[in-house]
């Protein structure tokens, strides 16, 4: 086995199941440090993986990294895929709005603002909202950290329909804040967008942007490659989603069919999209057309 590998499952499992590490340590029988010690790495027997199946409701081939995960929370699903980041060489991502590895600092300011506000309006449950929140926001900094690091590349297919949902609605859609909060969330997609517009034009090298024809995509996907592997990454959870509101089911996999099938729809969506200055001019006249009147 190799063990960092069902560490690194365990911690993504364990965030999944919203247990914390002194609980499932108790149930196990175990120190807090002992399982912080397994999900670095530490060697593990067999019975103790069956019996943190049980604990986290998952099979224990899940928490040996065979066949399918999946994660109906963002906090876990971050996780996974920033322990899958770690060794990425290549992001492959198509029908998105935002790349969020390559958006500013203000956009996690904005972002901050936006899950804080949510989670102080909450009641009862404000603490837990809380703490959620600064998981999810570690997580994703965390992230972007590591992209400026090792910067793997990314190709990136923007999809013309999120893009003008983004700039009408703003970061964070749907989502109950105060009017300044909501005006801040559209004034950062205006901004992000715009600098999408400039990274297309200037085409750095190892990041690129495409701006998708024909047909909408019905879902988005992320395909990770490093050297000796790829996962596949099948994602309803967006940088923005409000951390605690079941809104989906994100599914990660090694299946080489998989991979090899979404590969082939990617690829095929790549050599039809709309790059460099031209795609750049196009998503600027979507930047007019969307822009409030006053």
């Amino acid at each position: 086995m190799r063990f960092n590998e069902v560490g690194q499952q365990l911690r993504a499992y364990r965030l999944e199941s919203g247990l914390r590490a002194e609980e499932i340590a108790a149930r196990l029988g175990v120190s807090r440090a002992a399982l912080y010690r397994y999900e670095k790495g530490d060697v593990i027997k067999l019975d103790t993986i069956q019996r943190l199946a049980e604990l986290l409701k998952v099979s224990p081939l899940s928490l040996l990294g065979i066949g399918v995960e999946y994660y109906g929370r963002p906090v876990a699903y971050f996780e996974r895929v920033r322990q899958i980041e770690e060794s990425a060489d290549q992001i492959l991502e198509l029908a998105g709005s935002l790349c969020y590895l390559t958006t500013s600092d203000l956009y996690d300011t904005v972002l901050a603002q936006v899950f804080y506000e949510v989670a102080s309006n909450v009641g009862a449950e404000r603490a837990a909202a809380t703490t959620m929140a600064e998981q999810v926001l570690g997580l994703l900094a965390l992230r972007k950290r590591l992209y400026a690091e090792r910067k793997p590349n990314i190709i990136y297919m923007l999809s013309t329909t999120r893009l003008r949902a983004l700039l009408e609605s703003g970061v964070a859609p749907g989502v109950n804040v105060s009017a300044r909060t909501r005006l801040l969330c559209r004034e950062i997609a205006i901004a992000e967008v715009e600098n999408i517009a400039r990274l297309m034009e200037a085409e750095p090298m190892g990041l690129q942007f495409g701006l998708l024809n024909g047909p909408e995509p019905s879902g988005s996907y992320v395909i990770l490659r490093a050297r000796d592997r790829a996962s596949l990454a099948v994602n309803p959870f967006r940088a923005d989603t409000i951390p605690g509101l079941p809104v989906g089911v994100a599914m990660i996999t090694g299946a080489d069919d998989a991979v090899a099938a979404h590969q082939r729809v990617a690829e095929a969506q790549w050599r039809e999209a709309t790059r460099g200055s031209v795609g750049a001019a196009r998503v600027r006249a979507l930047l007019v057309e969307t822009r409030p009147i006053t």
